[in-house]
């Protein structure tokens, strides 16, 4: 046996976890493999999971669409782009690979292990994808669909849609204001820094002469969108 491959018994154990059965055991495996661990093992067949991260990707984006337009008919298709951005998100991904345990049956340099690699937020959030582009090479769409549902959607989608999480923070913000103060906080730029073609810029957002928080990006509208995401921190939002 390939001392690189996984026991049967670890990836009987994922299979279960994930409620799918491969007849085909190496693409489950390829969706495990970090790019790093070739560095190590330079005789290992199966290449890395990134092009089914990117298959992946794109089916999650699919599922998402109708997900969205089918269970939530009332939205339009702006609320549909911005509930979209809060769900598939690396934080949300890699949420929904915690789930499954995904970190532990990673295949990882050492060097990638012992630098956390095992709980590190992109790895595991592209290797949840690679694991939805398995399951839908070998088991179809309504099986990625139904995976995605339980593992990623079910008790996350529906909150962030009824609380409006999915809504930018300056939204989120000035809602607030206008609902408690009648009133709406303000933007202004304190510091623009770097080239030309590479500005950077801190915002500040008021109420009124009163600042609230400071926020920094490369443009003026990110810069806001941090101030007024740390505006909602510091106010308890």
């Amino acid at each position: 046996m390939n001392p690189h491959i996984r026991r049967t018994s670890d990836l009987a154990e994922f299979e279960k976890t994930i409620g799918f059965s491969f007849k085909n055991k190496d693409l489950l495996t390829n969706a495990l493999v970090h790019r790093s661990y070739h560095n190590e093992h330079r005789g290992f067949t199966l290449p890395s999971n990134e092009k089914l991260e990117f298959l992946g990707d794109s089916v999650l984006s699919l599922i998402t669409s109708l997900h969205l337009y089918t269970q939530y008919p009332e939205y339009q298709e702006g609320d549909y782009t911005d509930m979209k951005a809060s769900i598939v998100n690396t934080f949300q991904l890699y949420e929904a690979a915690k789930k499954i345990n995904l970190g532990s049956y990673l295949y990882l340099s050492k060097g990638e292990q012992d630098n956390n690699g095992r709980d590190n937020t992109s790895i595991l959030a592209d290797a949840f994808e690679a694991v939805i582009g398995v399951i839908y090479i070998e088991f179809g769409f309504d099986a990625a669909y139904s995976f995605v549902k339980k593992f990623l959607f079910e008790d996350t989608l529906d909150k962030i849609v009824a609380d409006k999480l999915y809504l930018p923070a300056k939204n989120i913000l000035q809602e607030h204001y206008q609902d408690k103060f009648k009133k709406l906080p303000a933007y202004k730029v304190l510091e623009e820094s770097g080239p030309e073609h590479n500005k950077m810029y801190e915002v500040g957002v008021y109420d009124d002469d009163k600042l609230i928080a400071t926020g920094s990006g490369k443009s003026k509208k990110q810069a806001e969108e941090q101030a007024a995401s740390n505006a909602l921190q510091k106010l308890g939002i």
